[in-house]
């Protein structure tokens, strides 16, 4: 199971000859090692919807793993390239399963990520600790959020499923509904019951950013019988309670 990234896309941004490094470079050796030295050995990838890039521009509905990698950042892109070298791996013997997850949050994600973020400055609010007043990026952008719990679920049921010898391994991980982050933070106001003012950070602002992510997971259902068990506003209580924990020393 291979976890191992630079994952924030901004970290990536800042040192790309890193990403490529540890996202790309390390990927590809680890698969030539496994490929060589335990060709039958499950090899799981934690890739990432961001190699879909540009494709969420041009695609009307949810994208399926057939959809193109357009990456729009250094992230995705290193990603991406990971997730190709991967797959031509995999016709020469390696066991290899890709995915795709997409925007996954959940209890004790870093505040680097923008629900968690979100849920830490509301628990500091709470808590005394800061001004009623959230900063924020752009609230108009769409993008389809799952549980990490059910993620880690379907990274599980990957190697302990013997995939058809005709299936390409790759599979997207994704709730199948879009939502606003304007509707993800008042969601998370009305869980908290307090009163918050909102104002826009240009530092949390992307360049690259597309308006709308949306995954069509059907194949990680067929092939893995995964679905996304838990409800996201369970995901939202969850992750604001972690993050209340950890100013009050509770975790």
């Amino acid at each position: 199971m291979h976890l191992a990234a630079i994952a924030l896309p901004s970290q990536a941004k800042a040192d790309p000859s890193a990403a490529w490094a540890v996202n790309f470079e390390a990927v590809r050796q680890l698969g030539e090692a496994v490929l060589a030295c335990s060709p039958h050995a499950v090899l799981v990838f934690a890739g990432s919807s961001e190699s879909y890039g540009a494709s969420f521009n041009t695609v009307a509905g949810a994208v399926n793993e057939g959809t193109a990698l357009r990456p729009l950042t250094p992230y995705a892109a290193t990603k991406a390239a990971a997730d190709v070298a991967l797959g031509q791996m995999r016709n020469d013997g390696l066991n290899a399963v890709r995915f795709r997850a997409f925007n996954h949050t959940g209890p004790g994600q870093s505040p680097d990520y923008v629900v968690a973020s979100f849920a830490a400055q509301i628990a500091q609010i709470i808590a005394g600790d800061h001004p009623p007043v959230i900063r924020v990026g752009n609230l108009d952008a769409m993008r389809d959020f799952v549980d990490v719990r059910d993620v880690v679920r379907g990274y599980r049921l990957a190697l302990e499923t013997e995939l058809d010898p005709v299936s390409e391994g790759v599979f997207n991980l994704a709730s199948g509904t879009p939502r606003s982050i304007r509707s993800i933070l008042n969601t998370l106001i009305d869980i908290a019951g307090v009163d918050i003012a909102i104002e826009t950070d240009p530092a949390k602002l992307r360049k690259n950013d597309v308006p709308r992510t949306w995954g069509d997971a059907n194949r990680a259902r067929t092939e893995l019988g995964w679905v996304p068990y838990l409800a996201f506003e369970q995901t939202l209580v969850d992750t604001l309670s972690s993050a209340g924990a950890k100013i009050s020393g509770c975790t």
